[in-house]
């Protein structure tokens, strides 16, 4: 059998690989095997490159900026972001690589954000006119 080119996902959801000739051969997913903690924390460990973090490392550990949290689960781009909620696009990409961290108002304004999105673009488009 030749090689798969390409896997794709169909607009029904379903997975095809995509062959040279053309052909698309639907791929049957494999249920997934129901594993205990103790198996979770044996197959972290045996992976390089999936171990858990050492308390040390996770107390070290960068947290993940919320804007970027906030903007990836409203599903938008950074400009799109940017330009919905009025954050210059600097900013908000200064806040998502840890180069600056928002004041206590940015905060308070990224928590209404994320409260209620649709609130609060409705309410800049009004203030707009």
């Amino acid at each position: 059998m030749t090689d798969i080119i390409s896997k794709i996902r169909k607009s029904d959801g379903n997975l095809v690989h995509v062959y040279p000739d053309g052909r698309e051969v639907e791929v049957t997913p494999r249920p997934i095997r129901p594993m205990t903690e103790e198996e979770i924390l044996a197959a972290a460990m045996d992976d390089p490159d999936a171990r858990p973090l050492t308390p040390e490392q996770e107390a070290s550990a960068r947290p993940t900026p919320r804007a970027k949290i906030i903007r990836r689960a409203l599903g938008l781009t950074q400009e799109e972001f940017s330009a919905r909620y009025h954050i210059p696009l600097g900013t908000l990409r200064d806040w998502e690589q840890g180069r600056a961290q928002p004041d206590q108002p940015n905060r308070a304004y990224l928590k209404v954000i994320a409260n209620d999105p649709e609130g609060v673009r409705k309410s800049l488009q009004k203030s707009r006119g």
